[in-house]
């Protein structure tokens, strides 16, 4: 997968973040919640696109490790929500699928980017 695709995917898991948390009750636990999983979901992005314009390998690999705990943060986060039914309906479950995907694609990006800069 081409660098820009994990971009934009990271851009419209974002934003069908944003929605799902606009649609959360208005609760101690929703609250909570909500902000959880909206901070990672929305870092997924933002780390990818910070890793852009780093001015090294090394801190490229670091950014997209970063993006990579988040998308993790967020497969915690709604499956607390679902747990606690916080959340519910067919959209939790994919927003989980989909940061799972995030997830392992970022795997792949780190460990190729951390064998090209190992000495030979």
């Amino acid at each position: 997968m081409a660098i820009w695709d994990i971009r934009e995917r990271s851009f419209r898991f974002a934003v069908r973040i944003a929605k799902l948390v606009s649609g959360m009750r208005n609760t101690v636990a929703g609250a909570v919640i909500a902000r959880q999983v909206m901070r990672a979901g929305t870092s997924v992005g933002a780390n990818i696109e910070e890793a852009q314009g780093s001015p090294s390998k090394k801190d490229f690999t670091r950014r997209l490790n970063i993006a990579r705990g988040e998308a993790r943060e967020v497969l915690y986060w709604l499956r607390v929500a679902k747990e606690s039914e916080v959340l519910t309906g067919p959209e939790v479950e994919e927003l989980r699928a989909e940061a799972d995907e995030l997830v392992r694609i970022l795997t792949a990006i780190v460990k190729r980017s951390r064998t090209e800069d190992a000495p030979s």
